[in-house]
């Protein structure tokens, strides 16, 4: 989970590595630092690369990490 510390927002994940396969809108959230409802807007973009499945929408983290380098520039932290 997130904790804060002198008004820093922190993943508990430590690197790409420890990513589950598939992201859902509750760990997008966690890894962008944004809200949940930010999560599931961005899940419903266009250019967003998610996955339906039934009615649960799911991110390939492999597809998710090449959308955060091209959103960057490739300048990804």
């Amino acid at each position: 989970m997130f904790f804060r510390r002198c008004g820093v927002v922190q993943s508990k994940f430590k690197s790409y590595d420890e990513l589950p396969l598939f992201l859902n809108a509750k760990t997008v959230a966690e890894i962008l630092g944004i809200s949940v409802a930010g999560a599931y807007e961005l899940l419903h973009q266009e250019d967003f690369p998610v996955l339906r499945i039934g009615s649960r929408l799911v991110v390939p983290k492999e597809k998710f990490l090449s959308w955060v380098e091209s959103q960057t520039g490739g300048n990804a932290i």
